[in-house]
């Protein structure tokens, strides 16, 4: 009998764990090599997982909606067809999933499992007297839980964790925070209810209005990139000193230049549009203006040599934001073929974890739904974000070169963007607004 095990991937240097979306096979079915046949959901990104190898699913141990660590077998192929229909006539005792060794290698996607009986190492637990501080923190939590940790001043090691052999979880750290403080008043009302905060149902009870169901009313748990969207949203209002600043700005120009050059993209393959400018418009500038591209790391600023913009993306089941990494090195057309792609690739759960990291500015563009315009919430760890309003044609009134004011219809739009107070300016957001309002509505054909 010869079985293969797919295992839980490690989709990302500090992901410690992952859930099972969706299976897309079931067993006794037979999959091709390659062929997907879950969808995993991790902190960094949701992807589908293929198959390391044709056959037939015998067994799935991780059921839908189970979250598990990474190298935890989810399920069993079988690569004998007949062994694989003995399998299914007479079905064994679904077997317990090992919990994985603390010395095992990571394992990227699949190992194949030799004939042969392999008794695996036992788990140790370091020493503890010749264990460091260091050494502890960092083999009980994942780096995102550190930070999140040293930005709100939290010895991760008053925190209870409850993932794989105690280490600490970003629910972990998030439900801690959420409920150190003095616990509020309890009043003699059903309006308040002990419930537990988004992300955090391992993490402690905190009181919050509950809202109550009526008959006919339709009640669905939240999805795991829900969730993750939820924690993410308000721990970044917690963190950063949120600010907006609202311009207008006249893409006219931009407008007759898309125009002119729309139909050569496209024999190119690539889509110019509107937002693409914005995003070259946005490198070019985010070199001018460092503290706009920078991040606050306790009481230090790094100012980020790297410019990556990740670009906001609605999906059916939630928001996604993939990075188009160095996009100040990019031409008007590369930014248009990787937007497109990532896009895409967004779309049908095919990035790869490292293209939804790194990121350090975000565009979010809701007017393609008809928003006018938003504030949108910073992406931490990150210090700004911009926001695309609908860009339509409009009444405007114009100087011309006589001097006389005129209305004309024009094609605008407005931008907005929330930056983080703590660090930066009004000023500097303002001047650093001030130049991409200038540069789109002066935009150089030559740079198409």
């Amino acid at each position: 009998m010869s079985r293969v095990e797919v295992v839980m991937p490690q989709m990302g240097e500090s992901i410690a764990e992952g859930t099972v979306s969706r299976w897309l096979k079931q067993v006794g079915d037979e999959v091709k090599r390659d062929e997907a046949i879950l969808e995993i959901s991790t902190d960094k990104v949701d992807a589908e997982i293929p198959s390391p190898s044709a056959g037939t699913l015998v067994e799935i141990r991780v059921e839908e909606g189970q979250t598990v660590e990474v190298q935890t077998v989810v399920a069993v192929l079988e690569t004998d067809a007949d062994a694989a229909k003995s399998a299914q006539s007479a079905p064994a005792a679904k077997e317990a999933a090992p919990e994985p060794a603390a010395a095992a290698p990571v394992v990227p996607s699949a190992v194949e499992v030799k004939a042969e009986p392999v008794t695996p190492p036992p788990a140790t637990a370091p020493d503890a007297g010749s264990e460091t501080t260091e050494e502890r923190l960092r083999r009980k939590s994942t780096p995102l839980v550190r930070r999140i940790a040293a930005e709100h001043e939290v010895d991760i090691g008053r925190v209870e964790g409850t993932g794989h052999a105690g280490r600490v979880t970003k629910r972990d750290i998030l439900g801690f925070i959420e409920t150190r403080g003095p616990a509020p008043a309890v009043a003699a009302s059903h309006a308040l209810s002990a419930t537990r905060a988004p992300g955090g149902e391992r993490g402690g009870e905190i009181l919050h209005p509950l809202a109550e169901a009526w008959p006919g009313d339709r009640v669905e748990p939240m999805s795991r990139i829900r969730k993750l969207t939820a924690d993410h949203m308000v721990l970044s209002r917690r963190i950063s000193a949120h600010v907006t600043s609202f311009y207008e700005v006249d893409f006219t120009r931009i407008s007759e230049i898309r125009a002119a050059h729309k139909k050569g993209y496209e024999e190119r393959g690539a889509r110019l549009t509107f937002l693409a400018f914005v995003v070259k418009v946005i490198a070019d500038n985010l070199r001018k203006h460092p503290i706009v591209n920078a991040s606050v790391s306790g009481d230090s600023i790094i100012y980020r040599q790297a410019i990556n913009i990740g670009i906001a993306v609605a999906l059916d089941w939630g928001l996604i934001v993939p990075v188009l990494k160095h996009a100040d090195e990019l031409s008007l057309i590369g930014i248009a073929k990787q937007m497109a792609d990532l896009g895409e690739r967004a779309r049908t759960k095919r990035l790869n974890p490292d293209e939804v990291q790194h990121g350090t500015f975000t565009i979010t563009n809701p007017g393609v739904f008809g928003s006018y315009i938003g504030a949108p919430i910073i992406n931490q760890p990150q210090v700004a974000i911009l926001g695309v309003g609908a860009i339509e044609k409009r009444p405007k009134v114009i100087t011309l070169e006589d001097g006389q004011d005129v209305i004309a219809i024009r094609t605008l739009a407005m931008l907005s963007m929330s930056y983080d107070h703590r660090v930066v300016d009004g000023a500097d957001a303002d001047r650093f607004m001030a130049d991409v309002k200038r540069d789109l509505e002066q935009f150089a054909e030559g740079a198409v």
